[in-house]
């Protein structure tokens, strides 16, 4: 399964849910921002590739950026427009490879938080997609990637991972570990009328080391200013210098 189709079918239903509360998260990304002196200044405009329920475009949003949400998914998109912090955010529904699509607006600011690089197809399309987001960008504007590393393998039980877990539902995610890609099953457990009901949906991740993401940046032109892992999430922080 393709992972829009895993979003659609199966994970949207609950993803707000398996995030946990919005503020707190939109307060540490903007916290992070703020230390790195990402702040609106010339365009003042911001994309945010995979915006989902909204964590980054707020957080932008409350830093005073025009934003744009972009994503595959039409319920999280739904659920941002819902929030009132999120007036006056533009949506967007559309696949995060269109990023080509906004260099009109002249972003100075292009995120792609979550996990969101690694459901491309594959190594191509996320060098594609930081080729495209780089030209998109204006001159000494900022690319903020997060994303996790695959290339390490959890072994036995390990691969076994309690997500989250509440009086009514119970999430565990399976990896399975490819060459290229890892199959990620998650399995939800849910109380429904007193009776347990069990939904299960698979799709791939694919597996890219930190340093090839760095190497991909570097090619088209952008410098870091963070690279590091935070929070088990490799964060990077690249500028198209001039």
């Amino acid at each position: 399964m393709q992972a829009q189709e895993h979003y659609e079918k199966h994970l949207a239903n609950f993803y707000s849910w398996m995030v946990g509360e919005l503020e707190p998260k939109s307060n540490e990304f903007q916290s992070l921002l703020k230390h790195y002196g990402i702040e609106p200044k010339n365009t003042k405009t911001a994309i945010d590739l995979g915006a989902g329920n909204g964590i980054q475009s707020i957080a932008l949003k409350g830093l005073g950026f025009e934003v744009t949400a972009v994503d595959f998914n039409e319920q999280l998109l739904n659920e941002l427009k819902a929030n009132p912090k999120a007036s006056g955010i533009k949506i967007k529904l559309t696949d995060i490879k269109n990023v080509g699509e906004f260099e009109s607006l002249k972003p100075e600011l292009i995120v792609c938080c979550g996990d969101t690089i690694t459901h491309l197809n594959d190594k191509r399309e996320i060098e594609e997609l930081v080729s495209d987001a780089s030209r998109t960008l204006e001159n000494n504007g900022y690319l903020i990637l997060t994303f996790r590393n695959y290339t390490g393998e959890l072994d036995d039980q390990q691969r076994f991972i309690p997500v989250k877990s509440t009086e009514n539902r119970i999430l565990t995610c399976i990896l399975e570990y490819e060459r290229e890609k890892v199959k990620v099953t998650d399995l939800l457990q849910e109380r429904i009328n007193g009776e347990w009901t069990q939904k299960v949906s698979t799709y791939k991740k694919v597996r890219i080391d930190p340093k090839e993401v760095v190497q991909i940046l570097e090619k088209n032109g952008m410098s870091l200013k963070l690279n590091e892992s935070i929070n088990r999430m490799e964060t990077i922080i690249a500028i198209k210098e001039v």
